[in-house]
């Protein structure tokens, strides 16, 4: 699995290529964004397009990443969910929990429009 990071003003969008796995892309994305949050980054995309295939370990990596940015006072969004990565975020009742989108544009306009009140 490859990450390869971007900036859209002060939103960070990371696109992810390849198997997120056990032992394949779970560490990496782990690592990836805690450095990112040790940077002070807290506005985080994951743009999830080239990602074929998630498994449990995948998963839960997304979730740890989404506590971990939401107790740092962050926000996590999902991009491009391919039909597979719907349906899994769906069966699992995880589609609620996550804010989801489908252009990138909308993904980094919907950091501005959610100022905390």
């Amino acid at each position: 699995m490859q990450i390869e990071e971007r900036a859209a003003g002060d939103v960070t969008l990371l696109d992810l290529k390849g198997k997120l796995t056990l032992g394949e892309g779970d560490e990496l994305l782990k690592d990836k964004i805690n450095s990112m949050i040790q940077q002070g980054q807290r506005k985080i995309v994951l743009n999830l397009a080239e990602v074929p295939y998630i498994d449990s370990a995948g998963l839960g990596e997304i979730v740890r990443t989404y506590t971990t940015i939401s107790r740092q006072g962050g926000q996590l969004k999902l991009l491009n969910l391919t039909k597979r990565i719907t349906d899994l975020l769906s069966i699992t009742k995880l589609l609620t929990v996550f804010d989801t989108y489908d252009t990138e544009a909308d993904a980094v306009r919907s950091f501005s429009s959610s100022a905390p009140v």
